[in-house]
């Protein structure tokens, strides 16, 4: 997912302006929606406009924290904070951002923000919301570990960690375990993409949502994708797509 709009809440005309150019030259694309250079234009843009896709948010104001903002409105785009004063880091996290620059901001560290939040967008399950998935990135919920599966007369448990990749079959979803067995199992792909801890499960295409343990190798395929060799079922073949490619990489690399 691209970067598209960003705004910056700045109240330093230079640095807003630098801020800017740091941010062009890195993502060409990426379009500047708006500079706002205070707790009350910001709000005030905020409820006029569409959710930007991130926010380049300095601390200090010249009418106050911009902590406040939170306050004032219900901020559902991933943050970055820009500060020269470090003793505000603990009390940003606490407002859920993605990162904190000390300025004057460095060209590399931006980078690497940046990236983090791109990171963010493509490994994170949403649930409704950005800011929603970034709590659930910061403050990770608890992910089910357990399936009742009916058997015979009666249920068994089938343990997540216990299961090498869901897939589809004629519009049903399934589980391959670590057996060789197949279970049924009544979510969605779309609702065990929201369930299941994303340190150890990735959504690698429409089809497959496979574990970390059951990648055995994974090969260049064309046009940037990537084609997966899985444990103990060399037959099946897993593609992931370019868009995704990037972040599969990072996911199993962490």
């Amino acid at each position: 997912m691209k970067l598209n709009k960003i705004l910056i809440i700045e109240d330093e005309k230079p640095n807003a302006d630098r801020l800017k150019r740091l941010l062009l030259k890195l993502r060409p694309h990426a379009e500047i929606v708006s500079v706002e250079d205070s707790i009350i234009s910001a709000v005030n843009w905020l409820e006029n406009n569409a959710a930007p896709d991130m926010i380049m948010m300095d601390v200090r104001l010249a009418d106050g924290l911009s902590f406040e903002i939170f306050n004032k409105f219900d901020i559902r785009s991933p943050v970055i904070f820009t500060t020269a004063y470090d003793e505000y880091a603990v009390q940003a996290f606490k407002y859920n951002s993605i990162d904190y620059l000390l300025k004057p901001i460095e060209e590399e560290e931006l980078e690497l923000a940046l990236r983090r939040y791109e990171t963010f967008i493509e490994t994170v399950p949403f649930v409704g919301t950005a800011i929603e998935g970034l709590l659930n990135y910061i403050q990770p919920k608890d992910y089910r570990k357990r399936f009742l599966i009916p058997h015979r007369d009666g249920y068994k448990t089938v343990l997540s960690e216990d299961v090498l990749y869901f897939y589809t079959e004629l519009g049903i979803s399934k589980a391959m375990l670590n057996t060789g067995s197949v279970e049924n199992v009544p979510q969605t792909l779309e609702e065990l993409e929201k369930q299941l801890d994303p340190k150890f499960f990735f959504r690698a295409n429409r089809q497959f949502i496979i574990h970390i343990d059951s990648v055995k190798q994974i090969f260049n395929h064309f046009n940037g994708k990537l084609k997966l060799e899985l444990r103990k079922q060399p037959e099946i073949e897993v593609v992931v797509s370019r868009e995704k490619a990037s972040a599969f990489k990072s996911w199993l690399d962490y």
